[in-house]
């Protein structure tokens, strides 16, 4: 299943003792409909467990059952709360969401506040390519620290700025730090110099990690996987989804405002 949520309203993806994740609400309700019996028998998998705060609008989850007809949009979306189903697909028994990706899409969503843009755009032109991002990452002793960007774009429309991310794999907050540094050059505060030596040197100490608030996992892609998405369905969850980003974004920058002006 495609799937959106609101990641504000839980304590990341992944399932954890006595919190509400987004993989706990999602196994709450196909038990509650007996779609599946328990997530380990039903071999339920995520193709990213994003961090407590990030929303999705694209990620995806597998899991084997012998009703998929109760599987439509519109009857998971009428029991899930902050979570909704956008389509659905059948797939090979040996499909796993993370494993069978081509790549994935990031979406982060900031406010213009005097940021320059061709600045902020030249600056993410240095991520794109083959780097080792062990600078922009919070790094885990099996993980390499080598990763491709396959593309970065800084958009604006009106006061809203999305930078979108494209790669085939990220690192722990990796396009969070990318983000604090295309932030820092837009605003003066580093030169593109300065970030081109932190992909190519060992440094002191790493720039922060943007908030994961305004951090949209916004596509999983696939090859010859085909999700049979519900209109009604992907245009509700448009709706309620970006109303309440619009609305955190509006919040995030008065507050933003009143912290600057301390």
């Amino acid at each position: 299943m495609k799937i959106a949520y609101d990641g504000r309203r839980f304590y990341g993806f992944q399932r954890q003792p006595n919190l509400r994740t987004v993989e706990a609400e999602i196994i709450r309700v196909l038990t509650k409909l007996g779609i599946i019996e328990n997530p380990k028998d039903a071999n339920f998998k995520g193709a990213s467990r994003t961090d407590r705060g990030v929303s999705a609008f694209g990620n995806v989850v597998a899991f084997n059952t012998f009703k998929p007809e109760l599987t439509s949009p519109r009857i998971l979306n009428h029991h899930l709360r902050d979570v909704w189903v956008l389509g659905r697909a059948q797939v090979p028994e040996d499909f796993h969401p993370r494993f069978w990706s081509k790549g994935k899409v990031y979406r982060y969503y900031l406010l213009n506040e005097g940021f320059d843009i061709e600045k902020m755009k030249s600056c993410a032109e240095i991520f794109v390519g083959v780097h080792d991002f062990s600078n922009f990452a919070k790094l885990e002793e099996d993980k390499n620290p080598i990763r491709k960007i396959d593309r970065i774009e800084v958009l604006q429309r009106g006061k809203v700025i999305t930078v979108e991310v494209e790669g085939e794999s990220f690192l722990w907050e990796m396009v969070r730090r990318i983000i604090t540094a295309l932030k820092l050059c837009a605003s003066g505060a580093l030169s593109i110099e300065e970030v081109k030596r932190m992909l190519e040197e060992e440094v002191d100490k790493k720039l922060p990690p943007a908030p994961p608030e305004n951090l949209v996992l916004w596509e999983v892609k696939y090859d010859e996987i085909f999700f049979e998405k519900d209109p009604y369905a992907v245009e509700k969850a448009k709706r309620e989804f970006f109303e309440r980003f619009a609305q955190h974004l509006i919040t995030a920058s008065i507050f933003e405002d009143w912290f600057t002006s301390l």
